[in-house]
């Protein structure tokens, strides 16, 4: 008899199990649209396939220094320096296998089982999913037009009070589902409270370089005890590559070194040696990036005229979160019935609210822009 613990009960990430139906959909031969998960359609840039390429050519690929190979370290401190006028040692950096190991090493060597870490919601889910299989107890704060869809101290308090002391706070900017850009203005006061209150403030930035508003700020450069986690996936369009890095603290090297020493050995080095051309292909990526502002003015358009209400500012990362009541109040029946009657994936809001999530759906605009106006004209005629 199989006994399984209390972690086979963690909720699925929604998006990914929208992706493997809208893949086999594919397969069989329908002309699937995927507005559901945050996946850039470009590949990577040239100069990035050409290093793999000859990487390969070499042929010896193999196991790296858990931190990551020292020529992507400097290049990433570099890369803070240039467009941040930020200084970062680059023995600070932890190269990752993609972001989800970074939050991964985090939440393990920041926090005991029974602490209590605030997110957003909605909020990514694999947040909350990890810190339930880790025995953290996420805080979930409701966040939406009246506190601008981002955390503030005072929101940090109210949870304090009312379930106990806060360890640690996990803010996104650019935020997903939302694309909220918290101003340095509230991200600055926001830091000062956790430092304040001996709380860990872990900023994910992998949405960096995917803001649409002019207020992008690191979180380096206003603490340094703030723990940055990054990723090639997102503006460097290397989501399959899976390698992202961390920026920590001094003290904390030496932690998530030994720890990922053990549950990773070393993020692949072709993904590495990869990963350093990415960080020399800005111009290449702010094309790319142009094809999604142009597919975030089509969707704020036409939307609304659907009769979907866009609940929160597209300002950030790639995403449309929006008001679906009108038509539902099951997102997830909702997002299965579009993809089997049109071919449209979007991803049910329920994955990022357990609570609200039931009437909000979020659409992803990574694709072609004629991608993102054929979907459009699908759901208005199967919904009109």
């Amino acid at each position: 008899m199989i006994h399984t613990s209390k972690r086979s009960g963690v909720e699925p990430f929604h998006a990914m199990d929208v992706l493997a139906l809208a893949n086999k959909r594919r397969e069989q031969g329908h002309p699937v649209i995927s507005m559901a998960v945050g996946q850039p359609a470009h590949p990577a840039a040239p100069v990035v396939r050409e290093a793999a390429r000859r990487a390969l050519e070499h042929g010896r690929i193999g196991y790296t220094d858990m931190l990551g190979i020292p020529a992507l370290r400097q290049k990433i401190a570099d890369h803070y320096q240039h467009r941040y006028d930020v200084a970062v040692e680059p023995e600070r950096v932890a190269v990752t296998t993609g972001s989800s190991a970074g939050f991964n090493l985090a939440f393990l060597t920041l926090f005991d089982a029974g602490d209590r870490v605030a997110i957003t919601r909605p909020g990514y889910p694999a947040y909350r999913n990890i810190m339930a299989m880790l025995g953290l107890e996420a805080v979930e704060i409701a966040v939406g037009a009246e506190s601008g869809y981002t955390l503030s101290a005072e929101a940090l308090e109210e949870a304090a009070r009312d379930g106990g002391a806060i360890s640690g706070v996990l803010l996104a900017s650019p935020a997903n589902p939302t694309g909220t850009v918290t101003s340095r203005k509230r991200l600055e006061a926001l830091i000062d409270y956790c430092d304040a209150n001996d709380i860990v403030f872990l900023s994910d930035e992998i949405y960096h370089g995917l803001s649409f508003a002019d207020d992008e700020t690191t979180a380096l450069s206003l603490s340094e005890s703030a723990v940055v986690i990054n990723s090639f996936s997102k503006y460097y369009c290397m989501t399959g590559w899976r390698i992202g890095w961390m920026v920590l603290p001094d003290a904390l090297v030496r932690p998530v070194e030994r720890v990922g020493q053990s549950l990773y050995i070393s993020a692949p080095e072709l993904s590495q040696i990869a990963a350093c051309a990415a960080l020399d292909a800005i111009d290449d990526m702010e094309r790319v990036k142009e094809t999604y502002r142009q597919n975030a003015d089509v969707l704020r358009e036409r939307l609304p005229q659907i009769g979907f209400k866009i609940a929160s500012p597209m300002d950030g990362a790639f995403y449309a979160y929006v008001d679906a009541s009108r038509f539902t109040n099951d997102s997830m029946q909702f997002c299965r019935n579009m993809l089997t009657s049109i071919n449209v994936a979007a991803t049910p809001g329920h994955d990022f609210d357990p609570v609200d999530g039931h009437t909000t759906v979020r659409f992803s605009f990574a694709g072609s822009t004629p991608e993102m106006v054929e979907g459009l004209d699908r759901i208005e005629k199967w919904l009109t």
